[in-house]
């Protein structure tokens, strides 16, 4: 196995992926923050998977003291040691009626002024702070609740749960500060998404070993939903990158007929008036036909036993995904 290969084209198709979603419909999103964190995530699965930190440093070329002097430095603020940047820079702005972006660097002087520059532009994209002026003397406050309240649209609520909704499922039972690990919400937002999940029944929330957590069995976006894409976008993303993993985990490199895990990818060279134009262009329209269908039958049997689906603990949950894009004609077949 070429794993340099590997690495090095799956890194070049996921920033094409981040650089597309960056300037979707004219968004200009920040991406200082970007690089760091992708280091960090990278070496905190690293050693997650029982990688020595001394092997780990020896993988990107650092001495083991820097090594763990970066990882410190990204995990944390330097000026606030036990929180992260994002969270000290929020948390100043809330305890201030105003403050300078001179202020603001001063009071976090420690840390690079690239990435609290960069969290200052997150916070007023995101809508969490507002920002008046220009250079030094550009002011910001915190949004308001009140203010939060009357600016937060029924398609962002919507997107905001079905995020929940989509995190909770794959990855519960969580408590609240699981389910929202990683995402930018404010506190507000988090518990009427919470609350409208658990209202209508896409959500339990439960009293469990360590707290109240939040359960999901059954996860869909329907068809048409424009609110939720984002979520399925992810969803999509994380369920073929998991396969791949589980796939590589079991040591298998290659693709047989008749096994479980993996995927397959399919090319084909069409024109108007092709005999076969019209069954390729409708491949996606069947597989989401007859994949929603298995899955509505998956589903009702489930409901109807209820009771054995929510106490077995041998329970496979098999994730399909498919996909389909049109573009230049290249002719080629890859199993993987």
């Amino acid at each position: 196995m070429n794993v340099t290969y590997l690495i090095d084209s799956v890194v070049q198709h996921s920033t094409v992926l981040i650089a597309q979603i960056a300037t979707t419909a004219g968004v200009r999103a920040p991406l200082a923050h970007v690089a760091n964190r992708v280091f960090l995530d990278l070496v905190t699965e690293i050693e997650r998977q029982g990688v020595p930190r001394k092997v780990v440093a020896d993988m990107f070329g650092l001495a083991l003291r820097s090594y763990q002097q970066k990882v410190q430095r990204l995990s944390e603020s330097a000026t606030d040691a036990g929180r992260t940047l994002w969270e000290a820079v929020y948390d100043f702005l809330g305890a201030h009626e105003v403050a300078t972006r001179e202020e603001i660097l001063t009071r976090f002087s420690r840390d690079e002024d690239a990435s609290v520059r960069s969290i200052l532009n997150d916070l007023v994209e995101s809508g969490l702070v507002y920002k008046t002026g220009r250079g030094h003397q550009a002011l910001f406050r915190v949004t308001s609740e009140e203010d939060l309240g009357r600016a937060s649209l029924k398609g962002t609520n919507k997107a905001i749960e079905a995020a929940l909704w989509f995190r909770i499922y794959r990855e519960g039972p969580l408590d609240r500060d699981q389910a929202v690990r990683g995402l930018r919400i404010a506190d507000a937002d988090l518990d009427d998404a919470l609350g409208g999940l658990v209202a209508d029944g896409r959500v339990t929330r439960e009293q469990g070993p360590t707290g109240v957590q939040y359960h999901c069995r059954q996860c869909a976006v329907p068809l048409g939903d424009d609110a939720g894409w984002e979520a399925a976008l992810v969803d999509h993303f994380q369920m073929v990158t998991a396969s791949i993993c589980t796939k590589l985990r079991n040591g298998r490199t290659r693709a047989l007929p008749d096994e479980e895990v993996g995927g397959s990818s399919y090319s084909f060279d069409i024109w108007p008036g092709h005999p076969a134009e019209a069954r390729v262009r409708a491949l996606l329209s069947r597989a989401r036909a007859e994949t929603g269908e298995l899955w509505r039958e998956v589903s009702a049997y489930n409901r109807q036993h209820a009771g054995e689906h929510e106490t077995r603990d041998d329970i496979t949950r098999v994730n399909f995904y498919f996909g389909q894009s049109l573009t230049a004609p290249s002719a080629c077949e890859n199993d993987a």
